[in-house]
């Protein structure tokens, strides 16, 4: 793996948008949206956190029935400006509007008054009428400030999900008080339909609400049912950390398990299924945090380190058969060499 293999982008970001895709989320990286001019997304601006070419045709195929006049008027108490308001109000109103569907005036096609149209939002018993979109870094500007948000989950065009991730040797309660805080001041619209906030770096995991502190994000233990084992981390809400498999697979035995169930003559290898069979001792959730603690920063030390050598060849590739030929010439250079250098 290069240098640039152990990023926050490689060991976190990647594996969650894979995760998530598993899941049946469409995936998109939105960091050049607007790079050819239009909206890739079609957003008008960046300050629009509600994606409507999503919404309209969500509303639409949940409310068959539905007059346009009735599906405009849902759209626009959806994306009204709630910048007045609290946070908390702000994100309980369009709670309401998610659970019980935006209430529409419309007038009375026999009579003078009106009737009241319930234009369906999501598709709370079948999820799969649903339209799952995942954005990663999106850019969103608030009143003063532009921000890059890592994960960004749309259902039915609506900023459902917000995901802030840190690079894995971070600790994970500065997700929440170097980032999370800063978003909800600079661009608090992205948190007003928001119904969960997850922060992780890959080997901890945290989810809550936007009124949530720190000390109220919890832990997800459990993916099929509340009856299951409690498991902490990314698949729950990966597995284990990447700097324990890593020294789990370069072990002797597991090569040795390797070179016996490698096939083929010419150039013997291992397929995925042999890996997925193979039997690895695993640590405690919390041993396993212990040691990627300790592990992952001398890793990216290693890497680092790695990446100046291979620099320092390239350079030493390049300008010696220059000075040897006389191309480069250094004599005038003033450069000091130790004494024990020159013994």
């Amino acid at each position: 793996m290069s240098p640039t293999g152990y990023t926050e982008d490689a060991l976190v970001e990647q594996p969650a948008i894979a995760l998530l895709a598993e899941l049946g989320w469409e995936t998109v990286n939105a960091y050049g949206e607007f790079d050819q001019g239009a909206s890739t997304l079609g957003r008008e601006t960046r300050a629009e956190v509600i994606l409507t070419a999503r919404l309209r045709p969500a509303l639409r195929r949940l409310n068959p029935g539905a007059p346009p006049e009735a599906i405009d008027q849902a759209i626009e108490e959806l994306t009204r400006d709630r910048s007045r308001m609290s946070m908390a109000a702000a994100n309980r109103e369009v709670y309401q509007l998610l659970k019980k569907g935006a209430r529409v005036p419309l007038p009375d096609p026999e009579g003078d008054g009106e009737t009241v149209e319930v234009v369906r939002v999501v598709d709370w018993d079948v999820p799969a009428n649903n339209d799952f979109l995942l954005c990663s870094q999106l850019w969103v500007t608030g009143e003063m400030h532009t921000r890059r948000a890592d994960l960004v989950g749309f259902v039915n065009g609506l900023p459902l999900l917000f995901i802030e991730l840190k690079a894995a040797h971070r600790r994970l309660e500065t997700a929440f008080t170097g980032n999370l805080r800063d978003y909800k001041d600079t661009i608090p619209q992205v948190f007003w339909p928001n119904g969960l906030i997850i922060l992780s770096n890959g080997s901890q995991s945290r989810a809550g609400s936007v009124t949530a502190g720190w000390e109220h994000f919890a832990e997800w233990k459990r993916v099929g049912s509340e009856s299951e084992a409690g498991r902490v981390s990314l698949e729950t809400i990966k597995k284990v950390p990447f700097t324990f498999l890593y020294q789990a697979v370069t072990t002797d035995d597991f090569v040795l398990y390797l070179a016996n169930h490698a096939k083929g003559a010419a150039y013997p290898a291992v397929n995925a299924e042999d890996f997925e069979n193979a039997d690895v001792l695993v640590a405690s959730n919390q041993l396993l945090s212990s040691f990627d603690d300790k592990a992952l920063p001398m890793a990216f030390l290693t890497h680092r380190l790695k990446a100046a050598n291979t620099t320092l060849r390239r350079t030493r590739d390049l300008l010696l058969p220059r000075l040897i030929s006389g191309e480069a010439d250094v004599s005038e250079l003033d450069i000091a060499v130790p004494e024990e250098a020159l013994k």
